[in-house]
């Protein structure tokens, strides 16, 4: 007998993404005392570091979405650069002398970016990411990813719990990676996809990507 037809993965929307960074701001501000300086998880970067990273991120996928004709074939030519030797480059960089209560302003002030350039941006809209040119769904996805797998990488370097929901998760795990593994949880199956865990039978993977392109 055919199975039951599944339904289809819910939208990625700005609403996601501001739940995402809500729930990342929260956890991570109840290390305001903690040493910031510390070793990031599995990364070469510190908390700090990664912060700045990740806020970054939002940063670049919320403007690659402004210009009136987005580009197609490079970002949006912002100047990058790297405070150390082996320290993610980045345009957004937070005041240190503000301590980490300034550095999480600055992460939902990007996310929030994030969330209005999605929300107000059409969704026929494509604009250039390395992993393939995308619309504004894409880029809320690309976004969560990467505030769930950094704020993890940032729960484990300050010693913080750090579980999101799995209705967070399925939806961007259906947009940016349809081939991952089915009947396991969300958030350990997108630990997997990210490099960052095992699931039985799966080893950890030392390479992965996403597929950033609009669905059908």
């Amino acid at each position: 007998m055919p199975g039951t037809p599944q339904p289809p993965p819910l939208p990625v929307t700005a609403d996601d993404v501001a739940r995402a960074v809500r729930l990342a701001v929260t956890t991570l501000a109840e290390a305001s005392g903690a040493d910031w300086e510390r070793q990031a998880g599995g990364l070469e970067w510190t908390c700090w570091e990664t912060a700045e990273h990740l806020a970054d991120d939002l940063f670049a996928y919320a403007v690659q979405l402004g210009p009136r004709t987005p580009p197609l074939d490079g970002e949006v030519p912002f100047v990058t650069g790297s405070r150390r030797p082996g320290g993610p480059a980045t345009s957004v960089r937070a005041d240190r002398s503000a301590g980490s209560a300034g550095l999480l302003q600055v992460l939902e002030s990007c996310g929030a970016l994030l969330a209005a350039m999605v929300r107000t941006t059409p969704p026929h809209v494509r604009s250039y990411h390395s992993n393939g040119v995308s619309d504004p769904e894409g880029f809320a996805a690309m976004g969560i990813v990467e505030i769930l797998v950094h704020t993890h990488d940032l729960a484990e370097g300050l010693g913080l719990p750090w579980s999101p929901p799995a209705d967070l998760c399925a939806p961007v795990l259906a947009r940016l990676f349809p081939d991952a593994p089915a009947g396991t949880g969300p958030w350990p199956t997108l630990r997997w996809a990210t490099g960052r865990g095992e699931l039985p039978g799966r080893p950890r993977l030392t390479t992965w990507r996403w597929d950033g392109t609009p669905r059908p």
